[in-house]
């Protein structure tokens, strides 16, 4: 099976605050966004195509209200936390936190745990406090996943090595899987991969040969989990990653990278037009 997700992280907040949406008010973005391309994706039916949306927490009801039925989209949310409600015990005292039970009620299907975005602030939070264990935030991450299981979602679970790390991907990819997955029913998750050392303005990105030494790397730890790459599925790399057998799928964020850069539906759409063509 194939997997196309987007993640659109605060691409909601308006150019005018410092932001990249220009594509629409706030409260119609969601919709205009899943309006955009819900029906252009049908026409992927006959193909195992997975296409998951992760909103900002924010949207998600916007999202799920504009879906159609049958829609090909799973609205999704950016991350759970690590505790839960339930009945007779914990009713909700989280205050600023998004159980998985909210979530769930609200429609999501599907969560992204993991990105290298959440690591670097969970990390930062635990050095403050002094924390020097390097595996203390993929132990937090596998509760987190643990919790959105429970409540019936699947888990897009990133993991990924800064430049400092290379030297050692093996052992730091090796122990965020053996953390992160410990205890999970693997067949509700699939990894991105996240090279985060070349994400990023001015950064050399990953190569084939390169994303696939990883892919394979993680297939033969997981004993064969669907991999996806996480380190921007965009127009100019679809046709290499499609064929890249070890690659399920990939993570798109912004689609435009230059001018009035930001999340394009129709950008969206050719993305995934060029990745499944050559798949």
């Amino acid at each position: 099976m194939k997997h196309i997700y987007l993640n659109l992280k605060r691409f909601d907040v308006p150019s005018e605050y410092g932001g990249v949406n220009r594509l629409a008010p706030t409260d119609s973005w969601a919709r205009t966004i899943v309006g955009g391309v819900q029906k252009e994706l049908e026409k992927y039916a006959l193909q195992e195509v997975e296409f998951a949306v992760y909103f900002p927490e924010m949207h998600v009801l916007q999202a799920v209200s504009a879906k159609d039925e049958g829609s090909p989209l799973k609205i999704g949310c950016q991350g759970v936390y690590r505790a839960d409600t339930s009945v007779g015990g914990n009713f909700g005292a989280f205050t600023t936190n998004r159980p998985a039970s909210v979530m769930a009620a609200a429609g999501c299907e599907t969560v992204i745990i993991g990105h290298c975005e959440e690591r670097n602030d969970k990390a930062g939070i635990l050095a403050e406090a002094g924390v020097t264990d390097t595996d203390a935030v993929s132990r937090i991450l596998n509760q987190e996943i643990k919790c959105a299981i429970q409540r019936g979602m699947s888990v897009l679970y990133c993991i990924g090595e800064k430049s400092e790390e290379q030297g050692a991907w093996q052992e730091v990819l090796g122990r965020q899987l053996e953390i992160g997955l410990d205890g999970v029913d693997a067949s509700k998750v699939v990894i991105a991969y996240e090279p985060i050392w070349s994400i990023g303005p001015g950064k050399t990105p990953a190569d084939k040969a390169y994303i696939t030494k990883v892919a394979r790397f993680v297939k033969e730890r997981t004993s064969g989990m669907d991999v996806v790459y996480g380190g921007g599925l965009k127009q100019d790399n679809a046709a290499m990653l499609a064929s890249i057998e070890e690659i399920d799928g990939g993570l798109i964020a912004l689609t435009r990278f230059q001018g009035e850069i930001g999340f394009y539906p129709q950008e969206y759409l050719d993305i995934v037009r060029i990745y499944l063509e050559n798949n």
